[in-house]
């Protein structure tokens, strides 16, 4: 991912094609659909697309025991009905790939906010067997353990969660477990071997897999090597044991080309409101920018060796194939204030953003790497928030690609000032008002909700456009547009 300055089509262009042909028409159904991209914006005028960043909420888990430290990592977080885990990687000092002193440690919440490690007496580490080590004495799945909730429709009760884990001595090793706690090997050859892979790898970064129930098989993502940079590669499986011949993933925005920098991880998985939409909290790393001296590093106790570098967070996303949607290119979640938080590999996020809130959602960071003050971070954002339409004081518009819908109700998740407002005018394909829902008829929608109907003089039901080809207008001052869709009541 390159450096750009909330670029987006500037404000003052009417009428650009983004990016699909006009002609197209999408059909979204009821399903919600977030302003994160182009998929549904044909013109932008006097409006742009931005970035909003997570607001830091603070430390929320220190890596204190004897067996985790500093250079815990990998972290992946998953709520799972009133529960909230956490799973990272314990490793006091590092030695070798495969070394012996790493665990796979585990925590939980019942609000995402508080957690505590639990002591579940199932591995003795360290002398003793008091320790939330879920997974120990397998080194090569311990570096990079990375677990989901599989919701593939049937799946089996013994196998309700899954992981892949591995190196490249051992391939990608698969994993299940009845209750996220208690794992075993589904089998002893890996899922995805280390020579399946044409391209530079060691499968050292945190590999990530889930069940997409939008392109209905798993999918597995992972970091390889093209041309001296991180790349993230993708593949495919019906069943988790075999898989695809990956395919190196591609990244577009509506401008052409991206420039590439590296991805250490790419943290993609589908967004919990749209499944159909996965969202990637990559950690973008920038080898050799160091920012701190050599006696700002030993004052801090940072590893000399993680001194040389820096990273943060960038915000990608993927609606299935082999290219991520890079729509802005600045920094998701910025270093922080303080030395710290400028070394090498740290502010990496954690798998998955989850909801601790009725409009909540949040993040997580793996902090102060290499580090004795190692921890993770909590970051929060409103819901669907990533990215929104925005238009200023003095007002802009933006209008929808033609597409039908199913449903009753239109519902709209945004934000005005006290002097702002969004007005919806619903067209049909070829942009014409109408009868009943044109800009005249639309009730000006003032406020700050997660999903309110939009409203027109004849009421809010749009029943009897559906499944037709319309076009939505979103003429705006002072506003945020985050996300839409078609409730049925």
């Amino acid at each position: 991912m390159p450096l750009c300055k909330f670029w987006l089509i500037p404000s003052a262009v009417v009428g650009v094609l983004l990016p699909a042909a006009a002609a197209e028409v999408v059909d979204i159904g009821s399903r919600r659909e977030l302003f994160v991209d182009h998929y549904l914006i044909d013109t932008l005028n006097d409006t742009r697309l931005e970035l909003n960043r997570p607001r830091d909420e603070g430390l929320v888990v220190r890596f204190d025991n004897p067996w985790e430290l500093n250079f815990c990592g990998y972290c992946t977080v998953i709520k799972d009905g009133q529960t909230y885990r956490l799973y990272y990687r314990g490793l006091p000092a590092v030695k070798e790939e495969g070394e012996e002193d790493v665990v796979t440690c585990y925590a939980e919440s019942k609000d995402g906010i508080q957690w505590n490690k639990p002591d579940l007496g199932l591995f003795e580490v360290q002398g003793t067997k008091q320790n939330n080590v879920i997974l120990a004495n397998d080194g090569a799945a311990m570096h990079n353990f990375s677990p989901f909730l599989d919701t593939r429709p049937d799946v089996p009760a013994n196998e309700r969660y899954k992981a892949i884990a591995g190196l490249k001595s051992s391939g990608l090793l698969g994993y299940a477990s009845p209750d996220g706690i208690h794992w075993t090997k589904l089998q002893k050859e890996p899922v995805l071997p280390s020579e399946a892979v044409s391209y530079n790898w060691k499968f050292d970064s945190q590999n990530v897999a889930f069940w997409s129930a939008a392109e209905e098989r798993y999918l597995c993502y992972f970091r390889v090597g093209k041309d001296n940079f991180r790349r993230i590669a993708r593949a495919e499986s019906d069943n988790f044991l075999q898989w695809s011949t990956p395919e190196l993933m591609e990244y577009r925005r509506p401008q052409g080309e991206v420039p590439i920098t590296h991805h250490y991880t790419n943290q993609t998985h589908p967004y919990f409101r749209a499944p159909h939409l996965s969202i990637a909290t990559a950690a973008r790393f920038m080898p050799g920018r160091q920012v701190i001296s050599e006696g700002e590093a030993k004052a801090i106790g940072v590893d000399p060796r993680y001194v040389r570098d820096t990273s943060d967070a960038v915000f990608m996303t993927t609606r299935g194939g082999n290219s991520y949607d890079c729509t802005v290119l600045d920094s998701f979640i910025r270093a922080g204030i303080g030395i710290e938080n400028w070394v090498s590999r740290t502010n990496y996020p954690a798998l998955n953003v989850v909801q601790t809130g009725p409009t909540e959602m949040s993040l997580y960071t793996n902090q102060n790497y290499g580090q004795p003050t190692a921890h993770l971070r909590r970051y929060s954002m409103r819901l669907d928030g990533f990215i929104s339409v925005r238009a200023d004081y003095d007002g802009g518009e933006m209008r929808t690609k033609p597409f039908r819908f199913s449903g009753k109700r239109l519902m709209m998740n945004f934000a005005t000032s006290a002097a702002g407002g969004i007005r919806v005018e619903i067209q049909d394909a070829d942009g014409n008002p109408l009868k009943g829902f044109a800009l005249e008829d639309a009730r000006e929608q003032i406020g700050n909700e997660i999903e309110r109907p939009v409203s027109w003089q004849g009421g809010n039901d749009v029943s009897s456009l559906a499944g037709k080809p319309i076009r939505l207008r979103f003429v705006m001052n002072d506003a945020d547009l985050y996300a839409i869709r078609f409730a049925a009541e």
